[in-house]
């Protein structure tokens, strides 16, 4: 459909997409290269913590983390905090997406939606909402209600600007030519809108999960009982630094394997679009 509409509102053949793709042999080569880098730092990690030049107390080598990680996950500690910290994520994304999602589409398709919703986010976006804590526990306390709260509002502008932006940069061509071949409202936005917009609301997906975790490293200090960064802050208490290390590395790791889900499931779900190709 969304080819059809390309022809008729430019009058030529839509060019067939290039579906070829590297052999294994290329993908496997890159997969070696993209490692190459973490592994080169942990390496000169571990060296310099071995000869002295990183003090253990300032900076733990990474075995001696790795270490302090398999005794938190053997004795259950750590699987405890992750899933606390993936609860909380997971409900203030949803929350803060849908949100953005619903405002972000009023504000894109409908005039009247762009002048009521807009103005006012637009405000809001240039508030630091991680320096709003203090005002959030005066309205939700200080439990679980803030630490889902300011991942929410991590989530939501990213998706919110990226749902809009993605909307409003549709070729109005493309919209003329599926009024022109009958397409109702819904039709439009579907074979239209939707597939156009996708792109645009991936890329606010993925800043929205960093967005969502470096708020549930600050929530999570504020009067936590399990998770991820309550985890690190006791261990601040007593001097702990590997176990400071291992939460952060924790919170990297998660940032980078959702990004990496969100990028696969883009690339699934994208197959008709074919972007430049790095050289």
């Amino acid at each position: 459909m969304t080819d059809t509409l390309v022809e008729t509102a430019r009058g030529a053949p839509a060019a067939a997409p290039d579906t070829r793709r590297s052999g294994g042999r290329t993908r496997s080569a890159r997969r070696w290269r993209r490692a190459v880098t973490p592994v080169a730092l942990l390496v000169l990690w571990q060296a310099a913590a071995q000869t002295g030049l990183l003090p253990p107390e300032k900076l733990p080598a990474p075995i001696a983390v790795a270490q302090t990680g398999w005794r938190l996950a053997r004795d259950g500690t750590l699987g405890v905090h992750l899933l606390d910290s993936l609860t909380r994520a997971g409900i203030g994304l949803a929350i803060g997406g849908i949100l953005a999602l619903v405002l972000g589409a009023t504000a894109g398709l409908l005039r009247l939606g762009d002048d009521l919703v807009d103005p006012p986010v637009q405000m809001a976006r240039m508030l630091p909402h991680l320096g709003l804590v203090p005002l959030l526990i005066i309205w939700v306390g200080i439990g679980e209600s803030l630490k889902i709260s300011l991942v929410a509002l991590g989530a939501f502008f990213p998706i919110y600007f990226n749902t809009y932006a993605g909307i409003r940069d549709i070729d109005e061509r493309l919209v003329e030519a599926a009024r022109t071949c009958g397409l109702g409202q819904l039709a439009r936005i579907r074979h239209v809108v939707l597939p156009g917009a996708l792109p645009s609301l991936f890329l606010g997906l993925r800043l929205a999960l960093g967005a969502a975790w470096l708020s549930l490293v600050v929530g999570e200090q504020v009067n936590a009982q399990t998770g991820i960064g309550f985890l690190m802050m006791e261990a601040r208490e007593f001097s702990q630094t590997d176990v400071v290390l291992l939460g952060l590395l924790v919170y990297a790791l998660l940032g980078l394997l959702s990004d990496l889900a969100i990028r696969f499931l883009e690339g699934r779900t994208l197959t008709w679009r074919r972007g430049l190709q790095a050289v």
